[in-house]
C-alpha cells in the first residue's frame, strides 16, 4: 500500500498545497481555530453564502469542492460537514474524515493542507484527531489487489503528501505515527483475510510471519505437526488431523524492553472452517476465509509494532489449521487430551476454535512465562447475536486487564463490550466422559467458550477478544474491517508508557 508523506506546518504557504480541507459546522460557519488559514474572511463568506443558499449546509459526512474559489489563492477546496458543534461526536468526527478520505481519492488533489486535525470533540486532545486523520487517510488507500482477483484494477491513489494545519510537537508526531503504523498493520489484516483459503493457508501465514520477522527483525519460530503430536497438543492436533493440509503453530517475538515479561497475543488461525463433521450449513460458509480473523489481527499488530518499535516485549502465538470432515476427522463424543493435561469432550466439532487455542494458550505459557495473554478469536456465532457488527466482545479474569482494554477501544472507536464470566457458566461445560466439554449449550454461547478458555489461563492474567461480528462485513461490501488492530496497538502502547 502506498504510503503518504505526512508533515506538520500551522502556516503553510498557499503555493505548497493543492487542495485545502476545510471543516464546517451545521451553522455554516467555519471552526474559529481555522481563523489562521482565513485572515480575510473570503472563505468564512463563502462557507456562509452556500449555507444560506442551501448548496452546502454542514450536514455529517457531506463534501462539496469548490475549484477556484473567490480567494483567488486555492486552487481546490473541500469543505467537509461536522454537523452542529455541540453535537460533535467520536462516530460524527470519523464520519467526516472517511467522507473526506473519499471525495479526495475521487479528486486530482495530490497536495493537501489539512485543516480537520484544528477540530475534535470536546473531551479530546489535537493528538487525537491528528491519530484518526492519518489513520483514516492512510487506511483509504487500501485496496484488496490479490492476483486471485483476475481483471481488477488497483487503487492508484493521486494524492503523495498531507500537511496537517498544527505545529509538530512531539504529541502530534507520535499520534502521526501510530495511526499511519495502525492504518499499514489493518491493510495487512485484511489482505490475509480476504485472500481465498486456497491461497492463504497455514504454511501461507508462517512464511508471512516469517517476512515480518526479516523485515522488522522479530524473531520468528515454526512448529510442525511432528513436533506438536510429539509435545502432546492433542487438542490442536484433534482439529488438525481432518486436513490434508499441515497445521503450523506460529511464534513471533518483539523484543524491544530487555529481560521484561512480554504480554503475549494469541490469534486463532482456522484458515477454513467446514464445521468438521458438524458441518455447517452451505449458505455463506465461503465466509468462513474470515476464521483466521484472530491469526491475522495478531499478525496486523505486529507490523505496526515493527513500524514503531516501542519499549516493551510482545510475543505472538497463532494456531493455524483447517477444519474439515473426512474420514480422519475428530466425531461427536470423541475425547482428547490437551497439551495442559486436561481432558476434553468434543461434542461438537463445530466449536473448534477453542479447541486450538487451549493448547496455544497453554503453550505460551510454558515457552514464554508472559505477564499478561489476550487472546482474539472470531470464536461463536452467539457474539453476533449478542453485540452485532458493532462492538467486539471481552472477557477477562483480571479487572484491570478489561478495563485498559475497553479504554484503549473507545479511545480508537474500535470498542469492546465486557462480558461475564463465572461458575454458573463454567457448570455447562461439565462432561462425564472427560474434564470438560467442548460446549455449553445454547445458552450464552460466547460467555461458555470464553469459559473454556478460562480453564486454561487460571494462573496468568488474561483476556479474551470474540471478534466474530466486527472482523468481516457481509453483503455487498464484503471484505475484512482490519478490526481489532487500532485497539490492540492503542492497548500495548499504552502499556509501554
Amino acid at each position: 500500500m502506498k504510503r503518504i508523506s505526512f508533515s506538520f506546518n500551522s502556516a503553510a504557504a498557499t503555493n505548497s498545497y493543492d487542495t485545502l480541507v476545510l471543516p464546517v459546522f451545521a451553522d455554516g460557519k467555519l471552526a474559529d481555530t481555522c481563523q489562521g488559514i482565513d485572515p480575510d474572511k473570503t472563505l468564512s463568506t463563502l462557507v456562509s453564502e452556500l449555507n444560506e443558499n442551501a448548496d452546502f449546509t454542514g450536514k455529517v459526512g457531506k463534501t462539496l469542492m469548490v475549484m477556484q474559489p473567490v480567494d483567488g489563492t486555492h486552487k481546490r477546496v473541500f469543505l467537509v460537514g461536522l454537523g452542529k458543534a455541540e453535537e460533535l461526536t467520536f462516530k460524527s468526527y470519523l464520519s467526516a474524515i472517511k467522507a473526506a478520505a473519499s471525495a479526495i481519492e475521487n479528486s486530482g488533489a495530490q497536495t493537501v493542507y489539512n485543516a480537520l486535525v484544528l477540530v475534535q470533540p470536546a473531551e479530546k486532545p489535537q493528538a487525537w484527531s491528528v491519530r484518526q486523520n492519518a489513520q483514516v487517510f492512510q487506511q483509504s488507500f487500501y485496496d484488496y489487489a490479490h492476483e486471485s482477483r483476475g481483471e481488477h484494477h488497483p487503487k492508484d491513489p493521486k494524492l503523495n503528501a498531507m500537511m496537517f494545519a498544527t505545529e509538530e510537537t512531539p504529541e502530534n508526531l507520535s499520534a502521526l505515527a501510530q495511526g499511519q503504523a495502525t492504518a499499514l498493520g489493518m491493510a495487512l489484516t485484511q489482505d490475509l483475510a480476504n485472500m481465498p483459503s486456497n491461497f492463504c493457508t497455514p504454511a501461507h501465514l508462517a512464511d508471512t510471519a516469517l517476512e515480518l520477522g526479516k523485515t522488522y527483525g522479530f524473531e520468528a519460530n515454526i512448529l510442525e505437526r511432528e513436533q506438536m503430536l510429539e509435545m502432546g497438543m492433542g487438542s490442536f492436533m484433534a482439529v488438525a488431523q481432518g486436513s490434508v493440509t499441515p497445521p503450523k503453530m506460529i511464534c513471533l517475538s518483539y523484543q524491544g524492553a530487555g529481560d521484561e515479561a512480554p504480554i503475549a497475543l494469541v490469534g486463532k488461525g482456522v484458515t477454513f472452517d467446514t464445521g468438521g463433521i458438524s458441518l455447517k450449513p452451505g449458505a455463506g460458509m465461503d465466509e468462513m476465509k474470515y476464521d483466521m480473523g484472530g491469526a491475522a489481527t495478531v499478525l496486523g499488530v505486529f507490523k505496526a509494532l515493527g513500524e514503531l518499535k516501542p519499549k516493551m516485549n510482545v510475543v505472538a502465538v497463532i494456531p493455524a489449521t483447517e477444519n474439515m470432515p473426512s474420514g480422519n476427522a475428530i466425531k461427536p463424543g470423541d475425547v482428547v487430551t490437551s497439551l495442559s493435561g486436561q481432558t476434553i469432550e468434543i461434542l461438537n466439532t463445530d466449536a473448534e476454535g477453542r479447541l486450538i487455542l487451549c493448547d496455544a494458550l497453554t503453550y505460551v505459557q510454558q515457552t514464554y512465562q508472559p505477564a499478561k495473554i489476550i487472546d482474539m478469536a472470531t470464536l461463536t456465532g452467539a457474539c453476533i447475536i449478542a453485540l452485532g457488527n458493532h462492538v467486539s466482545g471481552l472477557m477477562a479474569n483480571d479487572q484491570t486487564i478489561a478495563d485498559d482494554l475497553l479504554q484503549a477501544g473507545l479511545e480508537t472507536y474500535d470498542r469492546f463490550w465486557q462480558m461475564p464470566l463465572g461458575e454458573e457458566w463454567d457448570e455447562q461445560l461439565k462432561s462425564n466422559f472427560a474434564d470438560m466439554a467442548n460446549i455449553g449449550g445454547r445458552a450464552g454461547g460466547t460467555i461458555t467458550a470464553g469459559q473454556f478458555l478460562a480453564r486454561f489461563t487460571k494462573d496468568v492474567t488474561w483476556a479474551h477478544l470474540d471478534i466474530a461480528g466486527t472482523a468481516w462485513v457481509s453483503g455487498d461490501n464484503k471484505g475484512a474491517t482490519g478490526r481489532p488492530v487500532p485497539a490492540v496497538v492503542q492497548y500495548l502502547l499504552t502499556q509501554a508508557g
